[in-house]
């Protein structure tokens, strides 16, 4: 079986990730979405919350699961059984980055592959951040995030709760 991890702090899912996971899950027998504690990017959910809010944001996806991890990614994907790291790029300004963790990856353990994937165009700027500031200040997020964090975001900023299927 060939299996996938997509890791990520997911604070929140957006609508980038959940397009980058179908791609994936179109070219994987399983896509693990791996949500990474990571304490230093001060997140706005908890890992608890993040798990639940992917999962609910995922259940339709058959082939696709969510797991949380901490320490190394390449031992966590070992611990899978894993054949590839899923990585999104949406600009040239995360190329750098990601190239970097890429190639540590594979000097840490070369038998694990990183592959990157882009999203549509209509999702290339967005990020997290952004998804979390535009909230923050009122604004609508709803063609952003899946249902489950629109409806989360929305409770707790105050906003607006009406279904973005209305």
């Amino acid at each position: 079986m060939k299996l996938a991890i997509y890791p990520g702090s997911f604070d929140p899912l957006t609508n980038g990730h959940l397009d980058v996971i179908q791609r994936a899950e179109k070219l994987f027998d399983k896509v693990i979405v791996a949500v990474a504690k990571n304490d230093s990017k001060n997140p706005m959910f908890t890992m608890e919350e993040r798990c639940q809010l992917a999962s609910e944001s995922l259940a339709e996806m058959e082939r696709v699961s969510v797991d949380r991890f901490e320490g190394l990614l390449v031992d966590y994907a070992i611990e899978q059984g894993a054949q590839a790291i899923i990585r999104g790029l949406r600009a040239i300004s995360d190329f750098e980055f990601e190239f970097q963790l890429a190639l540590m990856n594979r000097h840490l353990n070369s038998s694990i592959e990183t592959i990157f994937m882009m999203p549509k165009d209509k999702y290339t700027f967005l990020s997290s951040r952004m998804v979390k500031e535009v909230s923050k200040l009122g604004g609508d997020i709803r063609e952003f995030v899946p249902e489950p964090i629109y409806r989360t975001m929305a409770e707790r900023h105050g906003l607006s709760n009406e279904s973005s299927t209305q």
